[in-house]
This record gives structure tokens, C-alpha cells and sequence, in this order.
């Protein structure tokens, strides 16, 4: 009948919104994609939250046997949880292309997500330029750097998403990400921002040097870190905020 593609938002079951809970509600299968991010709370948590069973949707299933999660939608109401908001991620995007060439209907509700929470930080989100990730394996990557450069060419800010693989529990530090980007050539004395678990009650933000701000803990994941480019008398106030 119909793929609902819902976003959870980026804290604890108690993000989903009332229509979306009442769309879970109704469904006869609930998948949960399990690659792009995490929520602060377990499945089982959502499970009981949602009065569901849930379905771990891992980026095979989604991407490449997506006729795993189709299959039921052709005559069932089928809920598709994302954490965020659900079109976000390209991948999401060819889904429902791919539910809509099947002739099921589609229907998306919105959650918030990293793309407009990142404005808690005090940079004006207007102000940001193309986001990019830097992955695990980051040898002989260069894309995390062209887009740095590409984005302070045109003065707006830039937008690091840390790779994570949330069924393997390995999530790239941003002790990492921050010595990925000096040894590519991004200066260690550039202005950064390094945040955790944007959105949830114990976020954690820290601005400061490239090179300082990774000797901070941060504790548990997600993560993202930021550099911007230039700064409006505002957005340097805001900033203070998160240094020592």
C-alpha cells in the first residue's frame, strides 16, 4: 500500500513526531535504517516506545535488496525509520524512486536533522557551503579537502560528517578526522568546531584550534566538526560560547 519514510530525529525515541507515531503505529512492518546515524537510545528502547517489533535495515538491504523491505509495501503500510530526517541521504532519495517505479505510494514526514541542528553551534546555516564526509579509510582521500577549499573560496562554512558504522560500534574520532585534515594540508591552527551528539541533552560542543579541539573527549558518538570561513561579528560571539 504505502513506504512511509519517517525521521526520528537526532536524540531518543521521544524525537519522533505525533503524526509519525501514529503512521508506526499502523504499519505492519517497521524497518530501521542502520548505517547513516544513531540515536541515543537503544532499539529495544524504540520497540517499547513504539509498542513494534523493529527491522535493522543495514546499507545492503537498502541499497542493493531493497526489494526486502518493498516486497511488503506492495500491499502493506511499511515504515521506513531514519534517524534525522529520511531525505537526507541520497541513498533515501532511491528508495522511494524505486518504491514509486514499483507502484507503491510514498509518503515522508520530516524529522529534524544534522543539516539545519548544526545552527545551534551559532554560525548562520545559510552561511554553509557543500557538506562533506571523511570516511574510515581517508589514505590518498582528497574530496574532504577540495571541498574545504571550494567552500572558503566562496566564504561559507564547511560541514564534516564523521564516517560510522553504528552495527560494528566503530565511529571515526574526531581526534581523527582532525589529524586527517592537517596531514592533507588544512592548516593546524585553523578555527574549528568539534561537536557530539548534536541534539540530544548531553550534546557536546567545543570550538578552538584545529589541533586543540581534538584533544577534548567527547564521549560517545555521533560526530561532526566544522570549520568556517569568515565570520560575521555575530556568529564570533556565538562561538565564545564553546571555548574554555
Amino acid at each position: 500500500m504505502t513506504l512511509h519514510m519517517i525521521g526520528l530525529g537526532l536524540s531518543d525515541m521521544k524525537d519522533i513526531s505525533v503524526r509519525s507515531l501514529e503512521t508506526v503505529k499502523k504499519c505492519s512492518f517497521v524497518f530501521l535504517e542502520s548505517y547513516t546515524s544513531l540515536l541515543q537510545c537503544s532499539v529495544s528502547d524504540l520497540e517499547k516506545f513504539y509498542g513494534k517489533s523493529i527491522i535493522i535495515a543495514p546499507r545492503d538491504m537498502v541499497e542493493q535488496q531493497s526489494d526486502t523491505i518493498l516486497e511488503h509495501a506492495a500491499d502493506q503500510d511499511v515504515a521506513f525509520l531514519v534517524v534525522g530526517d529520511p531525505m537526507c541521504a541520497t541513498t533515501h532519495v532511491d528508495l522511494a524512486m524505486r518504491a514509486k517505479e514499483k507502484g507503491i505510494a510514498v509518503s515522508v514526514i520530516h524529522n529534524a536533522s544534522i543539516v539545519s541542528a548544526i545552527g545551534v553551534i551559532g554560525l548562520e546555516v545559510y552561511k554553509f557551503g557543500k557538506i562533506t564526509s571523511i570516511p574510515f579509510h581517508h589514505e590518498n582521500v582528497k574530496t574532504p579537502l577540495e571541498v574545504l577549499s571550494m567552500n572558503d573560496k566562496n566564504k561559507l562554512h564547511t560541514l564534516f560528517l564523521l564516517d560510522l558504522d553504528p552495527i560494528s560500534k566503530k565511529f571515526l574520532s574526531i581526534k581523527d578526522a582532525a589529524a586527517y585534515l592537517i596531514a592533507s594540508g588544512a592548516p593546524a591552527d585553523s578555527l574549528a568546531i568539534g561537536c557530539a551528539r548534536i541534539g540530544s541533552s548531553d550534546q557536546v560542543i567545543r570550538a578552538g584550534s584545529l589541533k586543540d579541539i581534538s584533544s577534548f573527549d567527547y564521549g560517545n558518538a555521533p560526530y561532526c566538526l566544522v570549520i568556517p570561513s569568515s565570520l560575521h561579528f555575530m556568529e564570533e560571539d556565538a562561538l565564545k560560547q564553546w571555548r574554555d
